[in-house]
This record gives structure tokens, sequence and C-alpha cells, in this order.
């Protein structure tokens, strides 16, 4: 093999099959994850064992029904075809590798894989634009927990962030190409959720609430997921001219009321009873299409929307694998290797 420089794109993950025995392996290593569950070991074993992964199991998987294609698992295409067009890109002095945090294909069996090609360079890349220790921290331990035991570590390059690149700016413009925010009432930024918990343990010195993270981002609060997110926001609406007093952010898919605020799906029901008859919705944590996007957005948003007095709600669809997207992730492993 000519390469001696290996990639390894590293996303999420998804049942390999929507079937009630794949969808609860999945959310048991998922949910099982201490990055993503912060709580007493005790207790997450009790609580995602005993109550969650039992209920949720079998709703999961009408979901994932739903979701599922021909082809398979959305984010697998999406997540397979980016690696093609990257690599495609890229020459044969890159090898190309996907893997997924939870299943398949598995980060240490992709790993495995790059051994065995011997290179001297190795970049791990989270498809996740902004850093949450439950998404990217847990992919990055991950990846270290496999290459620490290896007799030969090559050199090694991680990104952790990089939602404020511009060329990454403008392939969430290009998603957006199509839709004319002039065409809508009011535009919803909808971010994955985290606990509050989860945001206040990246600061040496006091809380989230304590920095001004809706308002700046710094030095003081570069790793906050929340001020990361208002930061993209910002980012994105000034590129495509979203007048501040038109966009809102919101955060989605939460447990509990002590998640980030304000609730995406809130926030839809209250745009509906204000009148607002078209709302147009971005998805920016998210890289490639998924249920986050596609059903909880597009099917149940939609869905509370219409219920509410809206007439239509419009997806943005997730960056997948456009053009400026491929040379966005082309752009960020050059710089670095």
């Amino acid at each position: 093999m000519k390469a001696n420089k290996a990639v390894l794109l590293v996303n999420l993950g998804t049942p390999k099959a929507p079937t009630v025995g794949k969808v609860r392996k999945y959310l048991s290593q998922f949910l099982n994850d201490p990055r993503v569950i912060d709580i007493n070991p005790v207790g997450r074993a009790v609580l995602v064992n005993g109550i969650i992964v039992p209920f949720r199991a079998p709703k999961s998987t009408k979901i994932y029904k739903e979701l599922w294609t021909e082809e398979g698992s959305p984010l697998i295409i999406h997540g397979e075809k980016l690696k093609e067009k990257v690599q495609q890109q890229l020459g044969d002095e890159y090898v190309v590798e996907l893997a997924m945090r939870y299943q398949e294909p598995s980060i240490p069996k992709v790993l495995e894989k790059i051994k065995s090609y011997n290179v001297k360079e190795i970049l791990v890349l989270p498809l996740f634009p902004q850093y949450a220790s439950s998404s990217t921290g847990s992919a990055i331990q991950a990846v270290m927990e496999v290459i620490k035991n290896w007799w030969v570590i090559p050199e090694l390059k991680i990104v952790s962030q990089y939602f404020d690149r511009p060329d990454y700016i403008e392939a969430q413009a290009e998603a957006a190409a199509a839709y004319n925010h002039e065409d809508y009432d009011h535009v919803l930024f909808s971010y994955h959720g985290l606990p509050v918990r989860q945001v206040d343990k990246v600061y040496n010195e006091g809380l989230c609430s304590d920095h001004h993270c809706e308002d700046a981002y710094d030095r003081e609060n570069q790793f906050c997921y929340k001020a990361a997110c208002f930061e993209t926001t910002r980012l994105i609406a000034n590129r495509i001219g979203i007048p501040e007093e038109k966009y809102t952010i919101g955060f989605q898919s939460r447990l509990d009321k002590k998640w980030l605020t304000p609730f995406s799906d809130e926030l839809v029901e209250e745009f509906a009873k204000k009148g607002h008859k078209k709302l147009l919705v971005f998805s920016p944590a998210f890289t490639a299409d998924c249920l986050e996007t596609t059903i909880e957005i597009g099917d149940e948003y939609d869905e509370i929307f219409k219920e509410n007095g809206g007439e239509h709600l419009q997806l943005v669809p997730s960056l997948n694998s456009n053009p400026k997207w491929v040379d966005t992730v082309c752009n960020i492993i050059k710089e670095r290797m």
C-alpha cells in the first residue's frame, strides 16, 4: 500500500438492524457509556439496564423502522459516501476509514485494519462540529483505549471541534441554498441537547450559567458545548443573512428538565401558537441525517407545528456528503497531515 497516512472518521453509531434485539444492543452500549450518562456506575447500570433499555427498545425499534431504507441505516449510508468521496479527493497518499462509536463498524475493528497498513500518521476526525464529552470526548477516548495497547504507536493527531471554520460555515450555507429564509416566518436552529451538569463540568471555576455562553465565544468557554452552539448559529446566520430577531436556538432529544434549554419541541409549539405558518429548521450539530433529524424534526416536530396552527415545517438537510462538506473534511485533513 502506498498510503502512509490514515484518517479515521468517527460518527456516533446506529443499530445493525431495526429489530428489538439489535436496537436493545445499541442502546445498551450507548447509554452505559459513562460519558453519556455520567452518574454513579451502580445507579447508571440500574437505570439503563433495568429501566431505560427494556422500555425504550421496543418504542425505538418502531422509529428505526420508519427511518430505515432499502440500503440500510442513513447514518451508515451517508458515512460511507463521505468516506468514498474524501478518499477519492485525497488520493492514494491517504487511506480513509469510517468507524462508529457504538456498534458497527466498530472502532477496535477499524483501528485493527488501520494498524495492518503500517502507516506513519493517523488522524482521528470525529464528525461532531461542536465538542461534547458525550460525543467527541467518548469517541476520542475509545480510540485511545485501543491504541494505547499497540507496541508501535504512530504519530497521532486528533480534531476536537471545527464548527468555526469558514469552510464548514460555507458547507452549511450550501445545504441551505435551496431554502430562502425570507419565505419563512421564523428560523429555528435545533441542536442535540445535553444535561446542564455536563456543560458545567467544562469549567474549572463556576458553572455554565456564570459565563456568557449565549453572547460570546472566547478562550474562557471554548470547550463549552452551549457556547459553541450559539456561536455556530451566529456564524451561519451572518453568512446567510438571517437577522437576529428572526432566529431562535433550541435543544432537542432531552431526557428530563435538567437539560439545556430552551427545548426545541416547546419552541416549535410556541411558534405555531404565535401564528407562524412556515418554519425553517437547521440542525448544525448533525453532519449526517439520522433519527434525530429525519424523524424527530422532520416528522415529530412537523406534527407538533401543524397541530398548533402551523402549516409547513421545513428541515434543512444535513451536510451528508455534499461537495463543500467533502472539501471541508479534506481541508481539515490536509492542514493537519
